[in-house]
């Protein structure tokens, strides 16, 4: 019910709003026609800020900083948001590769198909490496892939894998209090989980930073104390990893 009226009342919004455009522009209606059929309602976008997913924003502007930082001039990525690639893209050669592959096309940029479970890259074979807001997704089938319960984990021990000896992986997932599963969405994983994880597969964490879920918590939160860790339920945890032996 709440819906229909918002739609109701969106509808007598927007044709109010067309009313007064047309008579606020009437001396200058040659340039444009405006016709009904042309009609596009954008009715949510009138806001005293600018929203934003504070997960997709803040994470990629780490990971493109530490980029660039350090100098990085080829750098391979596993399924993180385009948005990282192509930008990324500008100042640095980078390898994209995804289950579902994407039809990017943009110097200094290869978009290929890979299955993050079963990588066909060679043992200790990419110096840098990025997979970001994706393991947390494998085996739960919400983009196509089998159901697996351990599909994370066989992600993680791919990534490791691959990794070269001293090379750096930038791992970003929903971290929170507790360990818990959102089907078919996404896994939320505790800080602690994730590094145990990696320990198991030889790396070592080298940086740990949080984006938290309330604003008023900060943007970017590097080393983060234990309390704020205990108030999040769906932040995310932004790792760099590096790897000190072979398994």
């Amino acid at each position: 019910m709440r819906r229909i009226f918002k739609k109701i009342n969106n509808n007598l919004r927007f044709h109010k709003e067309v009313k007064a455009f047309q008579k606020a522009s009437s001396k200058f209606k040659t340039r444009f026609s405006l016709k009904t059929e042309d009609y596009f309602a954008c009715m949510d976008d009138n806001t005293p800020s600018t929203g934003f997913d504070r997960h997709y924003i803040y994470h990629t502007s780490w990971a493109a900083r530490y980029i660039k930082q350090n100098n990085i001039n080829h750098h391979t990525d596993i399924s993180s948001t385009l948005f990282f690639s192509g930008v990324v893209s500008a100042f640095c050669k980078i390898d994209f590769y995804d289950y579902r592959p994407a039809n990017l096309i943009l110097s200094n940029l290869t978009s290929k198909s890979a299955d993050l479970c079963n990588l066909f890259f060679e043992d200790n074979s990419v110096k840098s490496l990025s997979c970001m807001h994706t393991v947390e997704h494998v085996g739960l089938g919400r983009y196509g892939d089998p159901y697996d319960y351990d599909g994370d984990l066989k992600a993680i021990k791919e990534l490791a894998r691959v990794l070269a000896k001293d090379g750096n992986l930038l791992f970003v997932v929903p971290i929170g209090n507790k360990a818990r599963i959102q089907f078919n969405a996404h896994r939320i994983y505790t800080k602690n989980q994730v590094i145990e994880y990696f320990k198991n597969e030889g790396l070592k964490l080298k940086e740990f930073t949080l984006i938290p879920e309330k604003e008023e918590d900060g943007g970017l939160v590097f080393n983060p104390s234990q309390e704020l860790l205990n108030t999040q339920r769906y932040g995310c945890g932004c790792f760099i990893f590096t790897k000190i032996y072979s398994r």
